[in-house]
């Protein structure tokens, strides 16, 4: 049955929950890196908040379906849902590619890189808490592009680093892709951010 009234809590609500499954999945990446102890048991810790996420999505795009009138536009709704499950699975796989590719010892970029996703995760998260009454929302999307510019800066001075002669060769492949995954996730961090900007635009 599709309802003909929007159901304005439902929507937000399961928006903060996805935001929160977010930010604690970047933070368990981050912890993951820190302690670089217990991999595969913080590597399935994870994969369970990645799955939630995963349920949480599959919800919202279940209940756009069935709603008639919606709070948001039908695409913003999607596009935020999507974009919050992308930072999901980016996390996850970088958690995952640690564990496959039995890496011996982490990297203070790497280290770097992880702290700036989380914080990213924070800015998400207190972003999306904002988003039913469209107050307050600007500054967290800000800070959420300082911090992907910041990771794009460190990324590549990481990855500059690597090929500085002064590394083991399958540490440059091994480091190569888990940089470019770490700036991605950033990336999809922006991408949300930028998709709030898009719903606050349309709602002036």
């Amino acid at each position: 049955m599709i309802s003909l009234f929007p159901k304005d809590e439902n929507f937000f609500a399961l928006f903060r929950r996805q935001a929160e499954l977010v930010r604690q999945g970047c933070a368990q990446l981050d912890e993951m890196m820190h302690a670089f102890d217990r991999l595969e048991e913080r590597a399935r810790t994870l994969k369970d908040t990645e799955h939630q996420g995963d349920l949480v999505a599959h919800e919202l795009f279940e209940r756009l379906n069935r709603t008639f009138i919606t709070p948001l536009d039908r695409e913003d709704i999607h596009d935020l849902a999507s974009n919050l499950d992308d930072v999901l699975d980016a996390v996850e796989a970088i958690a995952s590619r640690i564990l496959l590719f039995k890496i011996p010892k982490v990297t203070p970029q790497a280290q770097q890189l992880t702290r700036i996703v989380s914080a990213c995760g924070v800015q998400i998260e207190e972003a999306v808490g904002h988003l039913q009454d469209f107050k307050g929302l600007m500054p967290f999307t800000i800070e959420i592009n300082r911090l992907e510019n910041e990771a794009d800066l460190l990324s590549r001075e990481a990855v500059a680093d690597l090929f500085s002669g002064q590394h083991d060769f399958l540490d440059v492949i091994r480091w190569k892709e888990i940089y470019g995954r770490l700036e991605s996730a950033a990336d999809q961090c922006e991408d949300v951010a930028n998709t709030i900007e898009t719903i606050v635009l349309k709602s002036r």
